[in-house]
């Protein structure tokens, strides 16, 4: 889940970074994190399909994971405040408003993002929501 949800941040920051070094960077990254995600995806349904019981093992594991962090969850103050001025690109109102808009499609894309990649794996989709509800302060 973590590494889906990097994969759309480096999107945001290819889309909103303050330069055309940030934006490359973010751009070449993205491709190698594509791959990491697609390998690992793709791991991960054909085991699946050999093994009824890595589903319920791998969600347990994301359970835990989230009791062990449950004070990280949700997204970090200053981070969102970062993403929203990045996205802004000024400090009208009005382009805070839409910095504002854009962090919170941003997460929404996030939790798309892992509930579709859950569902794939083979979690029915109200599980598949609630896992996704399970990420961390810095997105993972």
């Amino acid at each position: 889940m973590g590494e889906g949800s990097f994969l759309i941040l480096l999107d945001f920051l290819q889309r909103f970074g303050p330069d055309p070094v940030t934006r490359a960077v973010c751009r070449l990254a993205a491709q190698d994190e594509a791959r990491h995600v697609a390998f690992g995806l793709a791991h991960l349904r054909r085991h699946a399909a050999d093994d009824p019981t890595l589903l319920p093992r791998l969600a347990l594991a994301m359970e835990r994971r989230h009791a062990a962090l449950a004070q990280t969850a949700g997204l970090n103050e200053a981070v969102f405040e970062a993403l929203t001025i990045l996205a802004a690109g000024g400090f009208t109102p009005t382009q805070i408003a839409t910095g504002h808009a854009r962090v919170m499609r941003l997460q929404a894309d996030m939790d798309h993002a892992r509930r579709s990649s859950l569902v794939r794996l083979g979690f029915a989709e109200d599980r598949a929501a609630a896992l996704s509800g399970l990420h961390t302060r810095n997105f993972m």
